[in-house]
């Protein structure tokens, strides 16, 4: 028998839920049976898989020992560097500054330097996070950008900011503005886009059309050209997302004819060659909280607005051009 002492990081979360993480070598099927026969317990009476947990709970499983068998995990997280690019942090949240090149999650890859393992081993290394003494949370990320964006990254340090923030993010309560420079100058200096895309999976592309598609989901975009390079035909632009569709601002702004500078998907790769430019020219510059309710603990975000560092690509191709920004 092992027992689980529901800590605050454990508590509010469902007792199946909480058992996926605590005890990942056990199958869902047999999770389930084991809670319908009282194999599973919840302060010594029956739970339900929908029953959800409180602090100082305590949650007995009457199940083989080989499903707790593990040596201690290897903190892969301590093969990336301290370097997690912090540009704010309070005792909820980090908010990051990824730089274009590293990746938020493990990939492919196999590498363990990650946006997500740097912030791992930064609060580890301070005392902040021990994974030993955890039994279903770990620090996690609330937003993606792709490995080749600069931008800012959300990072929640505790289970109910990480709650919190998912619906804030859900409920589009934060806003977004997005930096990057176009091969060419849109006919309109500013619009919003709306357009239709449907994901190709094989592909890992966007098709986007300007009539509906089998599939698809609607795309809104706005956009304002902040900046000119007439001698390279380049245009800066400030991006704000009304959707937040895959590969949106890459394959919205292919399709208006003004791809983006360095996209080896959408863009053009002759252009790219001929600047020399490997990664797309796009940073998600910055965010401001927008709740339009009370956000508990987090409620103190209201109002708050970060910005990331200058983009590489803002100096070498506008330089004073781009102090609107």
């Amino acid at each position: 028998m092992k027992e689980f002492i529901i800590n605050k990081n454990d508590s509010g979360q469902r007792v199946d839920k909480f058992i996926a993480k605590a005890v990942p070598k056990l199958p869902k099927s047999m999770m389930y049976k084991y809670i319908r026969t009282k194999r599973i317990k919840l302060n010594s009476k029956r739970c339900e898989i929908s029953t959800r947990l409180a602090e100082g709970d305590v949650m007995q499983l009457y199940i083989n020992d080989e499903f707790f068998e593990q040596s201690r995990q290897k903190l892969s997280f301590l093969g990336a560097p301290n370097e997690p690019f912090m540009i704010y942090e309070d005792e909820n949240i980090i908010i990051c500054d990824k730089p274009s090149g590293l990746v938020v999650h493990d990939d492919e890859s196999g590498s363990d330097d990650t946006l997500i393992n740097r912030v791992l081993r930064c609060l580890y290394e301070r005392g902040e996070f021990d994974p030993y003494r955890e039994n279903s949370f770990a620090p996690a990320l609330c937003n993606r950008i792709d490995r080749n964006t600069q931008g800012l990254v959300i990072c929640a340090k505790n289970a109910g900011s990480l709650r919190i923030m998912n619906e804030i993010i859900k409920n589009r309560e934060i806003e977004k503005q997005y930096l990057c420079v176009g091969i060419g100058v849109p006919e309109n200096k500013q619009a919003e886009l709306k357009a239709f895309c449907v994901r190709d999976m094989k592909e890992k592309t966007v098709k986007v059309s300007d009539r509906p598609l089998p599939g698809g989901k609607t795309m809104v975009t706005r956009y304002k050209v902040i900046g000119e390079n007439k001698e390279l035909g380049l245009s800066l632009l400030k991006v704000h997302l009304v959707t937040g569709r895959t590969h949106q601002i890459r394959a919205h702004m292919a399709h208006i004819g003004c791809p983006l500078l360095g996209d080896g998907k959408y863009g053009i790769n002759k252009l790219n060659r001929e600047y020399n430019v490997k990664t797309q020219a796009l940073c998600s510059y910055s965010l401001r909280f927008v709740f339009n309710s009370d956000k508990g603990p987090l409620s103190y975000l209201s109002g708050m607005t970060f910005k990331a560092g200058e983009p590489w690509f803002v100096q070498k191709y506008f330089g004073n051009l781009g102090k609107n920004i």
